[in-house]
């Protein structure tokens, strides 16, 4: 099973607490995060795109570095570890993209590739008079069909002239094309996103379920391959949890316990208005789970919470769900988190036997 890090590119993390550790996002508390995650044998790292906050008493994600600009800067001092920036496909060109994403296939010697996300939250884009009405919220993954073929198109053959409903391109030309395979991500969990995953990404994100359920998010597997089952591509599903992590079930019980006490009302409350805003799209949308109030402190993603062994264990069950590829982690603190996984939890993992340990410990 391979094992990623969701780095934390906006402020605090993910979770929407005053007693969570508070933070802004740096360059350099990232650079230290991914050296970390790369000698532990982290397979990948993500950065997500996001160009609003919630606000709050925390400010939650108000602070956010930008993706591409990041992950070009991360790919010049790593030597392994594969990287992935998020395209605002919304506000970004896919010709522009599709440069970005070459230059940095460039810098990283191939280790480069890309997830595509649509546009939720309204003020993201309306703040800079870019969005494009509410209709958009039932367009959006047509929108993407025409994105994705446009950087399909300018990555295998260097140029691109289709014409459709969002996008004419006159004989555009990116070069020099990408040295490796450039591969696409989407988090795709509504009937839509299914389908645009099952014809466009090499990879679709999801959602983790609740709390110690580890194997909870199987249905959501499930859909995914009744839809590669029509398109015949091979699409393996990676999944998204929190690690909050101790010596002991209770201590790392007693953490969950004290950020859920310091849930950041306003914040949370923000989260709900921009999840309701989206009245166009049906209830299977990622979004509908992340604004939902019954666990919106960590912005309801699944939570493996215990031991460094119970974790282990919950992690190794991940596993066993058919055409899970691996699984995308956040801490609740996370330089501990990694090198407390590094060192403690994966070694107990027999989904991660194949990893060595470093000689010395986690990069600096």
């Amino acid at each position: 099973m391979q094992v990623g890090v969701f780095i934390p590119i906006g402020n605090n993390g993910w979770l929407l607490s005053e007693n969570a550790p508070q933070y802004k996002p740096t360059f350099a508390f990232n650079r230290e995060i991914t050296l970390k995650a790369e000698s532990y044998g982290f397979d990948f790292a993500l950065s997500m795109i996001k160009l609003r906050g919630f606000g709050g008493k925390t400010e939650f994600w108000d602070y956010n570095l930008d993706s591409f600009t990041l992950m070009a800067g991360l790919a010049a001092v790593t030597s392994r570890i594969r990287l992935f920036a998020t395209a605002a496909t919304l506000v970004m060109p896919p010709a522009i993209v599709a440069r970005m994403a070459s230059t940095i296939d460039s810098i990283s010697d191939g280790r480069f590739g890309v997830n595509l996300v649509t546009g939720w939250q309204k003020p993201e884009y309306s703040q800079m008079g870019l969005w494009p009405g509410d209709d958009y919220f039932s367009r959006r993954y047509d929108y993407l069909t025409e994105y994705a073929t446009i950087l399909r198109d300018l990555w295998d053959t260097g140029r691109s002239d289709l014409k459709g409903e969002f996008f004419q391109m006159d004989d555009c030309r990116v070069l020099p094309r990408p040295q490796a395979d450039m591969k696409l991500i989407c988090a795709g969990s509504s009937n839509a996103g299914m389908e645009f995953s099952a014809r466009f990404a090499d990879y679709n994100f999801c959602f983790g379920v609740g709390v110690n359920t580890p194997t909870a998010f199987a249905p959501t597997v499930d859909r995914l391959r009744a839809q590669t089952d029509k398109t015949g591509r091979k699409v393996d599903s990676f999944v998204l949890f929190m690690v909050i992590a101790d010596e002991t079930d209770e201590a790392a019980r007693a953490k969950w316990e004290n950020y859920k006490a310091g849930a950041d009302a306003e914040a949370i409350a923000w989260l709900g208005l921009q999840g309701a805003a989206d009245t166009k799209s049906g209830s299977d949308t990622n979004v509908r789970q992340m604004a939902d109030p019954v666990s919106a402190v960590n912005i309801n993603m699944g939570t493996l919470v215990g031991s460094y062994a119970s974790v282990a264990r919950m992690l190794d069950e991940v596993a066993t769900v058919n055409d899970t590829g691996g699984v995308m982690l956040t801490f609740d603190d996370f330089l501990k988190g990694i090198d407390d996984f590094g060192t403690r939890i994966q070694p107990l993992m027999k989904s991660r036997a194949h990893v060595s340990l470093p000689a010395q410990g986690a990069a600096a």
